[in-house]
């Protein structure tokens, strides 16, 4: 695992998937079979801090599904679903954005994020992520899915103040 510091400065976009990163993986279905998941509400304002820094964040997801087009039109983000191939989609990506992919941070947990990681220049993944996620990822991170991984990548790890950046005159 990495343990030098990582500089914003340095980071071009940042990729999450959504299950098992921005969520706890879990699933909850209605007698109707209409879906939701728990997000954590500090991973918001993480995303409000990235928005003031003017780094691109995006969902890459394998699942289409509304709960991830609703999560991320609050976050203001964009969301590419039904990805079967998650590297070839993050090439593409970076070919249309002009990304360098070796100034790509990815936070994935589960095998689908396997290929897609090894890609990028930074890698993060929750603590509950696939022993495979673990071994390839960059940074293994205290948070579980879905309480508060993006706030803690961004405070705990880049050592981003919230406070200069949102409240600051």
């Amino acid at each position: 695992m990495q343990t030098k510091l990582i500089s914003i400065e340095h980071i071009e976009a940042f990729i999450f998937d959504f299950d098992g990163v921005l969520t706890n993986d879990f699933v909850h279905v209605n007698q109707d079979g209409n879906e939701s998941v728990s997000c954590h509400r500090s991973d918001g304002l993480a995303f409000d801090v990235l928005k003031k820094l003017n780094k691109p964040a995006f969902i890459l997801s394998t699942e289409t599904n509304s709960v991830v087009s609703k999560r991320a039109s609050k976050l203001k983000i964009d969301s590419i679903q039904g990805v079967k191939d998650k590297a070839l989609e993050l090439k593409k990506l970076a070919i249309k954005n002009q990304y360098d992919l070796n100034r790509i941070f990815y936070v994935g947990n589960d095998l689908n994020d396997y290929n897609a990681m090894k890609l990028c220049g930074y890698s993060a993944c929750p603590s509950d992520s696939h022993k495979e996620i673990i071994a390839v990822s960059k940074i293994l991170l205290k948070k579980k899915g879905g309480t508060g991984v993006v706030r803690e990548l961004l405070e705990d790890v880049l050592n981003i103040n919230f406070l200069k950046i949102l409240y600051s005159e």
